[in-house]
């Protein structure tokens, strides 16, 4: 397995619409391998293809604490299943360092192919609506920023790119 490079915004290929994963075969699964360590290294709860500049309709997931409940979305569909919202702090691994909340449905439907290729079709709700809803943007070039007020939106990017100056002076 490999660690693979998570892009940061502002990162144009962030705002890339991933296009249909064509098979489940074993260079798939080679690469949801080493996206599940990039994301477990960092560490993460989600991470999509997107990010690792793979412009797939791919995500990994595992929400347990122990690292011991790996999930697989490829090529996922979601449905909101009410109009409910509920606010939750979201973070983001290319938006390092910005935490906000952000309101999303409270429950969802989610098919999808799983590791193995089989289908798989089942409602989601609380942190694993919130989940899956935020990598589901990252297939459609979203970031959470794009969800939050345009006050909060730009101090955020203000906040990333000081922190990029800062790294920037600081191994100069």
């Amino acid at each position: 397995m490999a660690k693979l490079e998570i892009l940061e915004f502002p990162d144009p290929r962030l705002r890339t619409v991933a296009k249909p994963v064509e098979k489940v075969d074993d260079e798939l699964r080679k690469l949801i391998d080493d996206m599940f360590e990039t994301m477990y290294a960092c560490p993460g709860i989600g991470l999509a293809a997107t990010q690792v500049n793979v412009h797939q309709r791919l995500i990994v997931m595992d929400l347990s604490e122990d690292q011991s409940q790996p999930r697989v979305f490829i090529n996922p569909e979601i449905t909101p299943l009410t109009d409910e919202l509920a606010p939750y702090e979201e973070g983001c691994l290319s938006v390092p360092d910005i935490f906000d909340e952000v309101e999303r449905p409270t429950e969802c439907r989610v098919r999808y192919l799983d590791y193995d290729g089989f289908k798989v079709d089942e409602v989601a709700t609380g942190m694993y609506a919130v989940c899956i809803q935020h990598e589901m943007d990252h297939l459609e070039g979203t970031l959470f920023i794009d969800h939050l007020s345009r006050l909060k939106r730009q101090r955020a990017i203000d906040k990333v790119k000081k922190a990029k100056r800062l790294h920037a002076r600081e191994s100069a």
